[in-house]
């Protein structure tokens, strides 16, 4: 290569302008002389090591640098200039950013698969982001770099981010065995995930300094099956406050013997025959339940009595005799009275005060009617 090609360095810094440069070598394209007695200027931030012939030599630390045959030692032994340390010397000088890079992003390009506990195999996506910082300098030039003139977060970034999705496929599949237990897992996962890519970040020289999960997310459809199985839980307690703000009702009502008392009773008998019935269908047992008419044995789903033909189910009730009437009935089945007829009161043969007409007992004097 002629002389022409050839550039003189008297001066060697560099200002990393875009805050993404890793390496930066001087000089970035062809070949260079380096004259004995350069001023050379390492920031703090930065790292700058000498190469000859391929091979690293001599670095130097944070200051300004004259070079010379005191601060290129190593490289001085190597030349054995006989012309007095007064020509040019070919080599080139690597500078490296020593700074923390943080906010780089990880994430999974196409799903992984996940085996759940609960929902069976589905695929999910995660994202997340990383800080690097260099830690060996020579170890990241001749492994990443090689003979780039600059080499930044970018041209890496895709393979680490592939590197922290595999240890991230592997330590789900060993700590969590179903996404309804990953919130408030996320930091014990990211602890773990950094510990497991210390030693694959190190072969580059690198090292990982923090690395944060911003979410984990399945596929559309089975976060649908995850919405729904929260609102049947939402569902389940409604129905268990009900039957228990039902039984706490009829406790208050066994306590008073006024008339709206009983209007309560009365309102509540429509509701419990459900409850009575929901609960038997839970604790697997048929043979409690009795048809309020024969008092013979009933099936807790029975919708009429197999022995007399009472109807369980109520819909309303006749206002003169109170018997279960059918849905639309015009007439009682049992008395023929019209079902939008007026109550007839039933009175209390002690004390002859008028009571509603499927009272059990007076509601003033507490006798028991019929």
């Amino acid at each position: 290569m002629g002389t022409d090609n050839l550039i003189f360095l008297e001066v060697l810094e560099w200002f990393d302008e875009t805050g993404q440069e890793l390496v930066h070598r001087l000089p970035e394209k062809g070949s260079g002389e380096i004259k004995y007695g350069a001023q050379l200027t390492v920031r703090e931030s930065q790292s700058a090591v000498f190469f000859y012939q391929g091979k690293a030599y001599d670095a130097f630390a944070p200051g300004r640098h004259t070079l010379s045959t005191l601060n290129i030692p190593v490289l001085t032994k190597v030349l054995s200039l006989p012309w007095g340390m007064t020509s040019p010397l070919r080599a080139e000088v690597y500078f490296v950013n020593m700074k923390l890079f943080p906010n780089l992003k990880w994430g999974t390009r196409d799903p992984v698969a996940f085996r759940d506990s609960e929902l069976g195999l589905i695929r999910l996506r995660a994202h997340g982001v990383y800080s690097i910082q260099v830690l060996q300098p020579a170890l990241l030039i001749n492994r990443l770099v090689g003979t780039q003139g600059m080499f930044s977060t970018t041209e890496i970034e895709d393979y680490l981010s592939e590197a922290i999705v595999s240890r991230f496929n592997d330590l789900m599949g060993e700590t969590i065995d179903t996404v309804f237990k990953l919130p408030g897992r996320y930091e014990e996962l990211s602890t773990g995930l950094v510990k497991r890519l210390q030693e694959d970040f190190s072969h580059f020289g690198l090292g990982l300094q923090a690395l944060y999960i911003n979410s984990i997310t399945p596929p559309a459809e089975v976060q649908k099956a995850i919405d729904d199985k929260s609102r049947l839980a939402v569902f389940d307690d409604v129905n268990k406050l009900l039957k228990v703000k039902a039984a706490m009702a009829l406790e208050k009502i066994a306590e008073t013997k006024t008339e709206a008392g009983a209007g309560i009773g009365m309102g509540l008998g429509l509701m419990m025959p459900a409850f009575y019935s929901e609960a038997m269908k839970q604790g697997g047992r048929t043979d409690s339940l009795k048809c309020p008419d024969c008092k013979g044995p009933v099936a807790a789903d029975s919708t009429f009595c197999p022995a007399c033909g009472h109807q369980l189910v109520v819909f309303s009730r006749c206002p003169k005799c109170g018997k279960n009437l059918t849905p639309h009935a015009k007439f009682c089945s049992l008395c023929g009275s019209a079902a939008g007829a007026t109550p007839v009161p039933k009175k209390c043969t002690q004390c002859s005060s008028d009571n509603l007409p499927d009272s059990v007992y007076c509601n003033h004097c507490g006798n028991k009617i019929g």
